[in-house]
């Protein structure tokens, strides 16, 4: 070739388009491997692994099923005993256990109240001799029970059944059972106050009469929590059923200090009220009590 035409073939090479460019888009991957460094080798791995993993399938929020609160007891039980003996001997008893069981919209409750005192008399006899006997003074025990239908954050409907038995009251027995409407008035971080109100039905027997009656009844209750103290707390609760023949009510105030997670000591005043009773009994009767609480969650 000579030399006039070397630049004529220079160009003509130059603007040829190259060899690989005709093969067109498809390759093999193996030579495209082969033609990668070692360490985009490495990568590429890295990431088709990342890519291949399987992922975990997220099951949809609305699929979820809610969890259910677990039914729950709650309660405690409390535990009063007063002795003298000398010129004087007296004994009392006095004990009060509470039960509550949660499980959804339902709630209920069981109280049961007992109180025995005895004391011990001198008595002279005709030909002046002293013996002493020993009388049983007070007797009497309660039982409680509500259930309760949550309604909404604050209302419940409820049902409630009372049964009481007395020696030494005018009336010796007292049932009543009632169905009511309970709210929530006040919800705070200190204070909660529950009111119910509803009719009822009563039956009562006289022990000085010996007569029993029965009547519809208007009943509510009063229910107040009061935090004094995070170790310290005042519980106040007002029963009030009325009826045709008789107004019964009885007010229980108690103010606990708490001594650990389960045992506490607790002041309480009781006082009862019976509007219709004999001439020789008195309508209000009080109770005071020093109590060791056992509390269990």
């Amino acid at each position: 070739m000579s030399r006039s035409h070397a630049p004529l073939l220079l160009a003509a090479l130059l603007a040829a388009p190259p060899a690989w460019a005709d093969a067109g888009p498809v390759q093999d991957t193996n030579a495209k491997q082969a033609a990668l460094p070692a360490a985009a080798k490495q990568a590429g791995k890295s990431v088709q692994a990342i890519v291949r993993t399987p992922q975990r399938r997220q099951v949809p929020e609305a699929q979820v099923a809610p969890v259910q609160p677990q039914p729950k007891w709650t309660g405690g039980g409390e535990l009063g005993v007063a002795s003298a003996h000398g010129n004087s001997t007296t004994e009392s008893l006095n004990g009060r256990l509470n039960l509550r069981y949660a499980d959804g919209l339902w709630a209920h409750s069981l109280e049961a109240f007992g109180l025995r005192a005895s004391a011990e008399f001198a008595r002279t006899g005709s030909d002046g001799s002293i013996t002493h006997e020993r009388r049983t003074t007070a007797n009497r025990y309660t039982l409680g029970g509500n259930s309760a239908y949550l309604m909404d954050a604050r209302g419940t409907i409820n049902t409630a059944l009372r049964l009481e038995h007395d020696d030494f009251g005018t009336y010796s027995q007292q049932q009543s059972l009632s169905v009511s409407y309970g709210n929530r008035v006040v919800d705070g971080d200190k204070a909660q106050l529950d009111l119910q109100i509803g009719p009822g039905y009563r039956r009562t027997h006289d022990r000085i009469d010996d007569e029993t009656r029965a009547g519809a009844i208007a009943r509510g209750r009063l229910g107040l929590k009061y935090a004094l103290t995070p170790n310290a707390e005042i519980v106040n609760t007002l029963l009030i059923e009325s009826g045709d023949y008789n107004t019964f009510a009885q007010n229980d105030l108690g103010v606990s200090v708490t001594m650990n997670s389960h045992l506490a000591l607790k002041a309480g005043w009781q006082a009862r009220h019976n509007s219709n009773v004999d001439e020789d009994r008195k309508k209000t009767d009080t109770l005071t009590t020093m109590n060791v609480v056992y509390k269990f969650k």
